[in-house]
C-alpha cells in the first residue's frame, strides 16, 4: 500500500468563513489538490468560477496562475503533469470548458492525471426552464457534460453540497488510480458554503496498488523467458506506456539482467536513459536513428515494453516486425507471440520478476557494435552561408545537461530533436500519440512552472506558435528562464511533406517584434533573429550567459526546404497511408 506523494499533514487557514464552524467546499478542493501535489492551478476567469478562484488563491500552498486562453491553459496543466505527476486547470462553463477541450483530449491520449475544473450554474437553476448566458441558448446544461465524458475516466457535477466531498474525493482519486483526467464541475454558488462534511482537513488518500494475479504472473514470465532464452539475438524496445505503468526503473533492472539491447519507440523518448551501456536509440521503421532498426527488426525475438502503434509510430503501418516474433508487455497485460495473452498482471511486477529468469544474452549489442559506424563526416558550412536546420541541432546537443529539458513541438521538430542524445537527468517532452500543433507553448510554461530546477529549451516551428503564441506572456510574468527556438520556415512543413498546397503557408510574422511586443518592458526577456551559424552562437552565448534568467526568444531563420530526411520518409509514408483507396465492398 501506498499513499500518494505530496500529501501535506497538519491545518491550514481556510478563507473567510460563515458562522459555523464547519468548512467550506472550496478550502476543501483547494487542500486535497495541495495534497496530490499540484502546487500551481492554470486558469482563466469567468464569471461561474470566481468565487471558486478566491478559494484557491486563499490556499497558502496553491499558487493560481492565469493563462491567456483556457486551450493554453490546459496544454500548461498537460505540461505541468508530465513534470510532477499530476497538473489542474480551473476554467467557466461551457465557453470556457468547451475551450479547453482539445488541451484536455491531448492529456487523455498521454495518460496523464489531469483535474479539469469548472465553475458550473448555479444550483439553483438545475432542474429549471431557465436558458442561461455561455450556454447554447437551450435549457440543458449537459452539453459541456457530454463532451467531456469520452475524453475524461471520471465526471462530477456538484450541485448539491450533501454529495460534493463524496464527487470530489472520487473523481480525484480517479485520476490518480486511472491516470487519465478527470471532469469536475462546481456550482458557482457553492464553494463558499460550509458543510459539516467539510468540518476538518482532508484525510489523504491512501490509495492500494494494482497488485498482480500470481497466477498469471507466474504463467506470463514463465511463457516469456522460455520464448527469449531460445532466442539468439533478442532485443528490449521501450514504449510510451512505460510512464503511466510507473516501471521505468523496473525496465532497466531487467535490461541489466539480461544484456539486451534498448531501443525505444519515439513517443518514449526521455523515460529511458539514453546514457545506459546498451542503449542503440530510436525504433521509428524506416526512420530509425542509424544501425538500429536494422538490429530491431533483424532479431529473431523482441519485447515490446508499454508501445503504442498507431499509424505515426508505424510509418504509415511500414514496420518489418512479424507477430510470431513479438512479445507485448501492457500495462496491465503481457502478449507472448501467438501463443497466451495474460491480464492482471501488470508491467513493473511482470519485469522485475523475468529479469530473475532471463539468461544473459549479449550478442545483438555485440552486432550493433560490429555494424555501427559513428558519424564521421564534421558539419561545416561556407562563410556567412544561411543556416540550415541540422547544424541548429547540433548546437542545441551541446546545451543539454542533466540540468535542462526539451519540449518538441509537433512537426520537424519531432524528428531534429528524436536526434537529440540525452545526457543523464536531461527531461524531454513531446505529444506524438494527439500531435496537437500549437501543444508546446502551453505545456513549455507548465513544465518550467513544475520543474524549477531545469532551463527548458523549446522548439517551436512558426506554424504551430501561430496557434497558442500568447502564453509566452506568462511564462514572462511567471519568470521562467526558459529558451525557446522559434524555426521560422514559412509554414507547416510537416503537412507539406505529408500532401502540399497553398493552405500550408502561412502570413509571415515578426516573432521577435511580436515577443517583445509581449514583453512590454515588464519582467525579464531577451529576443534576437538568427540567420547563420555565427549568429547563432552569439545568440546561444548570449542566452546562457548574459540573459541565463531571462526567457530568451531566438527566431531561426530556415529554408522552407530544409528538413530532416526523417521527415522527408516518413511523410511519404504517411501520406501513403492516408491516400489507400477504399477496399471494394
Amino acid at each position: 500500500m501506498e499513499a500518494i506523494d505530496g500529501i501535506g499533514s497538519g491545518v491550514h487557514p481556510a478563507p473567510v468563513q460563515a458562522s459555523s464552524s464547519f468548512g467550506t467546499l472550496g478550502s476543501h478542493l483547494a487542500r486535497r489538490l495541495v495534497q496530490i501535489g499540484v502546487k500551481d492551478v492554470f486558469s482563466v476567469p469567468g464569471d461561474f468560477n470566481l468565487t471558486l478562484l478566491d478559494y484557491l488563491i486563499a490556499e497558502p500552498g496553491l499558487n493560481l496562475i492565469g493563462c491567456c486562453n483556457e486551450l493554453n491553459a490546459g496544454y500548461a496543466a498537460d505540461g505541468y503533469a508530465r513534470a510532477k505527476g499530476v497538473g489542474a486547470c480551473a476554467v467557466t462553463f461551457t465557453v470556457g470548458g468547451l475551450s479547453v477541450l482539445n488541451a484536455i483530449a491531448g492529456a487523455y491520449s498521454e495518460n496523464l492525471p489531469v483535474i479539469c475544473i469548472v465553475g458550473g450554474p448555479n444550483s439553483n437553476d438545475y432542474g429549471t426552464n431557465r436558458i442561461l448566458h455561455h450556454t447554447i441558448g437551450l435549457p440543458d446544461f449537459t452539453q459541456e457534460l457530454q463532451c467531456f465524458q469520452t475524453i475524461t475516466c471520471a465526471q462530477a457535477v456538484v450541485n448539491n453540497l450533501d454529495d460534493a466531498h463524496e464527487l470530489i474525493d472520487t473523481a480525484i482519486s480517479t485520476a490518480l488510480k486511472e491516470s487519465k483526467p478527470v471532469y469536475i464541475s462546481i456550482s458557482c454558488n457553492l464553494p463558499g458554503l460550509n458543510h459539516p462534511t467539510f468540518a476538518r482537513e482532508p484525510v489523504p488518500f491512501y490509495l492500494a496498488p494494482k497488485v498482480s494475479n500470481q497466477l498469471g504472473l507466474e504463467a506470463a514470465v514463465e511463457a516469456t523467458a522460455e520464448f527469449l532464452n531460445k532466442a539468439v539475438k533478442p532485443v528490449i524496445v521501450g514504449g510510451p506506456k512505460l510512464r503511466v505503468a510507473k516501471a521505468r526503473q523496473a525496465f532497466i533492472d531487467l535490461a541489466d539482467a539480461c544484456g539486451y539491447p534498448i531501443a525505444i519507440m519515439p513517443s518514449a523518448k526521455g523515460l529511458v536513459p539514453e546514457h545506459h551501456p546498451h542503449f542503440i536509440g530510436t525504433y521509428w521503421g524506416a526512420v530509425s536513428s542509424s544501425f538500429c532498426g536494422e538490429i530491431v527488426e533483424s532479431a529473431d525475438a523482441y519485447i515490446f515494453v508499454g508501445p503504442i502503434f498507431n499509424d505515426y509510430s508505424s510509418v504509415g503501418y511500414s514496420l518489418l516486425i512479424k507477430k510470431e516474433k513479438t512479445i507485448i508487455v501492457q500495462p496491465n497485460r503481457v502478449t507472448i507471440g501467438n501463443g497466451p495473452s495474460l491480464g492482471w498482471v501488470f508491467m513493473a511486477d511482470f519485469l522485475t520478476e523475468l529479469a530473475k529468469k532471463l539468461k544473459k544474452n549479449n550478442t545483438a549489442v555485440e552486432n550493433y557494435r560490429r555494424i555501427y559506424v559513428p558519424p564521421g563526416i564534421a558539419l561545416t558550412r561556407e562563410k556567412d552561408e544561411p543556416l540550415r536546420v541540422n547544424i541548429l541541432f547540433k548546437h542545441i546537443q551541446e546545451m543539454l545537461s542533466g540540468n535542462t529539458a526539451v519540449i518538441a513541438e509537433t512537426g520537424d521538430s519531432w524528428f531534429n530533436c528524436q536526434k537529440l542524445r540525452l545526457p543523464e537527468n536531461c527531461g524531454y517532452e513531446f505529444q506524438m500519440q494527439y500531435g496537437s500543433i500549437g501543444w508546446s507553448v502551453g505545456a513549455t510554461l507548465g513544465y518550467a512552472q513544475a520543474a524549477k530546477d531545469k532551463r527548458v529549451i523549446a522548439c517551436i516551428g512558426d506554424g504551430s506558435f501561430q496557434v497558442t503564441a500568447q502564453d509566452i506572456s506568462t511564462m514572462i510574468r511567471c519568470g521562467h528562464p526558459t529558451i525557446i527556438f522559434l524555426i521560422n520556415n514559412g509554414g507547416y512543413t510537416i503537412e507539406v511533406e505529408i500532401h502540399d498546397g497553398p493552405y500550408n503557408v502561412i502570413k509571415n510574422w515578426n516573432y521577435t517584434g511580436l515577443v517583445d511586443a509581449i514583453h512590454n518592458g515588464e519582467g525579464k526577456c531577451w529576443t534576437t533573429k538568427v540567420k547563420t551559424e555565427d549568429e547563432l552562437v552569439e545568440a546561444i552565448a548570449t542566452a546562457t550567459g548574459k540573459y541565463k534568467d531571462s526567457l530568451c526568444f531566438i527566431e531561426v531563420f530556415a529554408h522552407k526546404d530544409d528538413t530532416s530526411k526523417e521527415l522527408l520518409e516518413w511523410g511519404s509514408r504517411v501520406s501513403s497511408a492516408n491516400s489507400r483507396p477504399p477496399n471494394p465492398q
